[in-house]
């Protein structure tokens, strides 16, 4: 059976906006350890190996927005698209207090292999659609965990990231702190930038207006869930653009 390291969904759609999900599946193709890294199979449903509910969140956005929305079909585990090529947590061998056996002692040739198998035709797929169209709005969905191992819970329903440029999360941030009931944090829960990240890579070499999504993974398990942050987030997204005038 032929692997895909991405699935692409709406390529045909005419809206602005380009819709990607780094961290979508949990998937260990077989090529890389036979299918197993070695962990459980509850370490593999945590938030180490994906990012749970964001794909079902870009894809209800590619659906609202009329966007073409591309998702990753393997597990930040095996490598971890959002990182630069160079980046030492490519390949993570321990995350979250959890040990990856499969990774332990990967060399620079397995990273090679697995950046040739996963990584590079995922980051292609992504440029050749961001590159269709001069307007494209880029759009990245992740979601994290509502509290690591040993730190403190996090308190933020959406987070919204940035680096360098803020022409629409500036805004967005603003319209998403006008709702009473969310907490919202701006770079959190994370910092905004790494070289070579995904938005960095597509967008901000590019000269493209971005935002980077963050949620809360337990707002959005079920599909009912997924599809009532998009319906919130869509228009917010919207209207980022218009004051925003990108």
């Amino acid at each position: 059976m032929t692997y895909h390291p991405f699935h692409t969904f709406g390529s045909e759609r005419g809206g602005r906006w380009l819709i990607t999900c780094d961290h979508a599946r949990n998937f260990v193709p077989s090529q890389v350890a036979g299918g197993d890294l070695g962990i459980a199979a509850e370490d593999m449903a945590r938030h180490i190996a994906y990012d749970p509910g964001a794909a079902g969140v870009s894809l209800a956005l590619g659906e609202i927005l009329d966007a073409s929305v591309v998702c990753s079909n393997f597990s930040r585990l095996v490598i971890d698209p959002n990182r630069g090529e160079d980046d030492p947590t490519l390949v993570m061998k321990l995350y979250d207090g959890t040990i990856i056996p499969a990774n332990r002692h990967v060399g620079a040739e397995e990273v090679e292999r697995r950046l040739n198998l996963c990584y590079r035709p995922y980051h292609q797929e992504v440029a050749r659609l961001a590159a269709r169209r001069e307007d494209t709005l880029y759009c990245a969905v992740h979601s994290f965990t509502p509290q690591l191992r040993g730190r403190d819970p996090r308190p933020w329903h959406v987070g919204v990231l940035f680096a360098r440029d803020e022409r629409l999360s500036a805004p967005f941030i603003d319209l998403l702190r006008a709702e009473p009931d969310l907490c919202v944090g701006a770079n959190e829960p994370y910092g905004g930038h790494l070289d070579g990240d995904s938005v960095d890579r597509h967008a901000i070499r590019h000269g493209r207006p971005n935002v980077l999504i963050e949620l809360r993974n337990d707002l959005i398990q079920t599909e009912e869930q997924q599809w009532h942050w998009a319906a919130r987030l869509a228009p917010l997204l919207e209207q980022a653009v218009r004051i925003a005038q990108v």
